[in-house]
């Protein structure tokens, strides 16, 4: 290899850097618009979007970078497909715009297809997801007024906005999403928890405080584990919060998780003395002084299960034995139809018979003899229906 070629190289791995840059990727990066203007006069529309190794388009860089000048020059060149090009990371322009708090860059990218705020990654994450949990209150804003309904939308995991801005303590992202879908307070993660589960982790007593007076409820319901706000509070160390909880309302200071702990107990097993000290203040109690122990889930479904076959037979003995009922009154019934008719058979002249054995009177008119043969018509009829 000639020197020539070899100073060749290193200057291209200069401009180009370790991620496999091409030349339009490195002048982005450099902010040089004269540059990159001068680039995509001189290539082919599909040359803008190739990708580096990191699989960073040129926009995505712009986006990234914050360059909104940049991105209003590269947008004019793609559709969706090519805007909606992710790199490794699961990101698009949109997405790292929205991760960047690059505002300008977001409303650049809308203006062109407002289509790409329903962008998402491979674990379901949105614009709004990121923003929300970046903090970023500016985006999340503008994002809800385009489409509030995006707040409802969850991970894969099952979070919400709303669990990952509560998580990392944003309380003006927390009331800006309670106040376009006050719905999604109580929605639950695939772990079960809601986002007051997620705010009593970290350590803003506001987020938390805004939770519980958006819906009260959410103090007292429980994760898959059976653990109640104060259960992962407490968990966690978070005293204020702890002392926060307790002093609510309506709290359920007594439940016992899946685990067969109170809050107490949680706090002994983790040695958090004086969390333990304010439980106990308020009347905490440990699992095993408590009467009502955590339900046998098992042992309720068995119980369940033979409660209904109790029933079931019940049902059916008492079907049985009114169908038992029902052919001993029809087997009376033909027996007195059989009586009566031969009666009226043997009959030529007035009389009056007595049945002694079904203790009937009946006279042998002309008038009787019409009614009888009725009374038999009617008590057949009644057999047939046994």
């Amino acid at each position: 290899m000639g020197e020539e070629q070899i100073f060749q190289k290193k200057m291209a791995k200069q401009l180009t850097g370790k991620r496999d840059d091409t030349p339009l990727h490195s002048a982005v990066r450099a902010g040089d618009l004269h540059l990159v203007l001068e680039i995509i006069r001189g290539c082919e529309a599909g040359d803008l979007f190739e990708q580096n190794q990191s699989g960073e388009t040129a926009l995505y860089v712009a986006a990234e970078c914050g360059r909104a000048d940049l991105v209003k020059e590269l947008i004019k060149y793609c559709d969706i497909v090519l805007a909606g090009i992710k790199a490794r990371n699961g990101y698009d322009a949109f997405l790292i715009a929205a991760k960047q708090g690059n505002l300008e860059v977001l409303k650049i990218l809308m203006e062109a297809n407002v289509d790409l705020s329903m962008t998402f990654d491979s674990y379901n994450t949105t614009a709004l997801h990121t923003a929300a949990s970046q903090g970023h209150a500016e985006v999340v804003n503008f994002l809800l007024e385009k489409g509030s309904n995006v707040a409802v939308i969850a991970k894969s995991n099952g979070k919400t906005a709303l669990h990952s801005a509560a998580r990392n303590g944003h309380v003006v992202i927390v009331k800006a999403l309670l106040s376009k879908e006050p719905g999604i307070t109580t929605r639950t993660d695939k772990k079960g928890q809601t986002a007051l589960h997620m705010a009593v982790k970290g350590h803003n007593i506001e987020v938390v405080d805004e939770l519980i007076k958006s819906d009260p409820c959410l103090i007292n319901m429980v994760d898959n584990k059976g653990n109640t706000a104060l259960h992962i509070g407490t968990r966690k160390g978070r005293i204020q919060i702890v002392e926060k909880l307790l002093n609510q309302n309506g709290v359920h200071k007594l439940v016992i998780n899946k685990s067969g702990e109170t809050a107490i107990d949680i706090a002994e097993k983790h040695k958090l003395s004086d969390i333990a000290g304010i439980l106990k203040e308020h009347g905490v109690q440990c699992a095993k002084f408590i009467k009502t122990q955590p339900t046998n889930s098992a042992k309720e479904l068995k119980q369940t299960v033979s409660d209904i076959k109790n029933g079931v037979h019940h049902q059916f003995e008492h079907t049985r034995q009114t169908r038992k009922r029902m052919q001993e009154g029809c087997r009376q019934l033909l027996s007195i139809a059989v009586i009566l008719l031969h009666s009226f058979l043997l009959s030529e002249s007035p009389f009056t018979t007595f049945i002694a054995k079904e203790n009937i009177l009946w006279n042998n008119s002309q008038v009787f003899k019409k009614g009888l043969l009725r009374t038999v018509m009617i008590i057949l009829y009644m057999v047939t229906l046994c």
